[in-house]
């Protein structure tokens, strides 16, 4: 199954992570807040406007100065408090069953396996092949990884900064040169993921896609043995 997509559809990816999934809810919760906002703000400012009308309490009132003062608290209330069970959610920590290390190249991905008693790297190149369906986002060595685990992924890089970034699995990491920044995702659905560097990291940037396939434990078992 390719995962791909939604071409027309003005919405945000759908996640394949429990915690992107929140995100995308959290983000049309902000939305309701931020259209009502915007309505009411149109609505006072073309009032004042094209109405000729002036009246002397409503101009100078302490009751009015008051809601506008505890109204936007009670909003950014509203906002805070799943922002911040978002915040501490998308830090929880887990135990991984694999690590990945992931290494940014101009203009390449590199990566290496640790678990099971093998360490195995491979380099990522991008496929120039117009005749694809997602011209400039495949690769000629996809990152397979197990269904429903744990990963651990070490990202840093070699020469420039980088961002290694899978939008549908909830994955943003910067690979900054001689640091080592990590994060632990998983994936609920098998499929093959795209994304792209999002760094700036030199004239060929464009060119650094990401492809992640996600399989069943026990075809990923199979695949690690081939490696040995």
């Amino acid at each position: 199954m390719v995962v791909s997509p939604q071409w027309g559809v003005l919405n945000l990816q759908e996640g394949m992570r429990i915690n992107i999934e929140l995100l995308n809810y959290f983000h049309d919760y902000i939305m309701v807040f931020l259209v009502l906002i915007i309505w009411f703000v149109s609505y006072v400012f073309l009032y004042s406007i094209f109405s000729s009308y002036s009246d002397k309490v409503s101009m100078d009132s302490h009751f009015l100065e008051s809601v506008w003062t505890i109204t936007p608290i009670f909003i950014l209330l509203f906002i805070a408090f799943p922002s911040m069970f978002l915040l501490y959610l998308l830090e929880e920590l887990s135990f991984p069953r694999i690590s990945v290390k992931v290494s940014g190249h101009q203009w390449y991905w590199e990566y290496q396996y640790f678990n099971f008693g093998i360490s195995y790297s491979f380099d990522s190149y991008m496929i120039q092949d117009s005749s694809r369906v997602f011209h400039n986002l495949d690769v000629d060595s996809r990152l397979i990884l197990p269904l429903l685990a744990d990963v651990l992924f070490l990202v840093t890089s070699s020469d420039v900064l980088h961002s290694w970034t899978v939008p549908r699995i909830g994955i943003k990491v910067d690979a900054i040169p001689g640091r080592l920044n990590y994060l632990i995702s998983s994936s609920i659905n098998c499929g093959v993921y795209y994304g792209q560097c999002r760094e700036i990291c030199g004239a060929n940037h464009r060119f650094m896609p990401i492809v992640v396939e996600c399989v069943p434990i026990d075809f990923f078992v199979i695949f690690l043995s081939s490696l040995e």
